[in-house]
């Protein structure tokens, strides 16, 4: 039978001064000290650790068994809140834009249960509050820090406002894109703008390009998997009678499957050098894969999704573009994630928008599936 909790004064009081109070990535300062504080007040035992912010707190259970970790991460984006909520960020340009709040908030009312359920843990959970997932450096930084070394399995989740609250997406099928930072740097001769013929300039060639990666998703991967390529900023010259010597661009590329990241940098790298060769030009490539698809273990996975129609409604995954570094998580153990939905309605704004809303009942579903995918995998990696 599933647990189930209730949706308190207390907790949406929690949520709302969470959101009201968002920091940027690795300067959680105030947030980690109110998080180690509500740990506290649960009777938690918030654990030391080398990081200088996120908290990790440890549940030990009534019998002995395996230690399973439950993450939530903290941080805020640096965006002006435009929700028109009343209880909106306080603090100008930071924005909890991602919903963040609502998995801490979600986290917090799984221990609150967990803290004066003692005898259904089987084993221990590790409360895991982690910095700065926007930057896809905080799950890393915990996975650094041996934080996470002895646990048998890693529970994650993600609010999602395509889905409603009470409604949660999990299985096995890969559910955020793995993200790749591509870089290229242009040099040519630059010259007087009214003497074009003297130089080798590098605009006209950075248009070429720019356009030509586009068909490495037209003309080059399979239509039957998701393969995003994005051009997302430009540079190049401040002078109007002037053709410059360097410009350059970046962007990023998403995928699910690693042979389209592999091709997709086959591709791009030869559309660079051999436009700037066609160009009479030089250009500097950089490729940076740092961040895998996000997929959860089948089998953990698989008992998991079994238990949601106990307690919430199952829906088909629909993966995200996205990119969520909880994915460092399965370099040290087997892990399994969901999505959480928060809000649903017509016209809702997505995450990292201005106007993103999450709603408060996302808080009971997240915690609900915390508690019971929890007592599940504490089960699954026992036996």
């Amino acid at each position: 039978m599933a647990e189930h909790i209730e949706l308190t004064d207390d907790l949406v009081a929690t949520r709302r001064h969470l959101h009201e109070t968002p920091e940027l990535s690795f300067k959680e300062v105030n947030t980690t000290a109110f998080l180690a504080d509500k740990l506290r007040s649960l009777g938690v035992e918030v654990l030391d650790s080398p990081l200088e912010t996120g908290v990790i707190g440890l549940i030990r259970g009534e019998h002995d068994g395996p230690r399973v970790g439950l993450r939530a991460d903290i941080d805020g984006l640096p965006v002006i809140e435009e929700s028109g909520l009343d209880f909106a960020s306080h603090n100008q340009g930071v924005m909890h834009a991602c919903g963040h709040d609502i998995h801490m908030t979600s986290l917090l009312g799984a221990v609150e249960w967990f803290a004066s359920h003692r005898d259904r843990i089987n084993g221990s959970l590790k409360i895991v509050f982690q910095p700065a997932e926007e930057t896809g450096r905080g799950a890393k930084s915990v996975v650094d820090s041996g934080m996470v070394d002895d646990l048998d399995a890693m529970v994650g989740t993600h609010n999602n406002p395509d889905y409603t609250p009470g409604q949660l997406a999990v299985g096995i099928e890969p559910m955020m894109a793995g993200c790749v930072k591509f870089y290229v740097d242009l040099h040519a001769e630059g010259t007087h703008a009214g003497y074009p013929h003297l130089g080798t300039g590098p605009l006209e060639a950075m248009a070429s390009m720019i356009l030509s990666l586009q068909t490495i998703v037209s003309r080059n991967a399979t239509p039957f998997h998701p393969l995003v390529v994005s051009v997302t900023e430009v540079h190049g010259g401040d002078v109007w009678n002037v053709v410059p010597a360097e410009a350059g661009f970046l962007g990023t590329v998403r995928y699910f499957y690693k042979e389209d990241s592999q091709l997709a940098e086959r591709r791009m790298r030869a559309i660079v050098e051999h436009t700037a060769a066609a160009y009479g030009i030089s250009a500097d490539f950089r490729w940076d894969d740092f961040q895998d698809p996000l997929v959860s273990d089948p089998d953990l996975a698989k008992v998991v999704a079994a238990d949601v129609p106990d307690y919430a409604d199952l829906q088909p995954i629909h993966p995200s573009m996205a990119g969520e570094d909880f994915v460092e998580f399965s370099k040290v153990c087997p892990v399994v994630f969901a999505f959480v939905g928060s809000n649903g309605g017509p016209g809702h704004h997505g995450l990292h928008s201005p106007k993103f809303i999450a709603k408060d009942a996302a808080v009971k579903t997240g915690a609900e599936f915390y508690i019971n995918a929890a007592l599940r995998v504490l089960d699954e990696v026992r036996s």
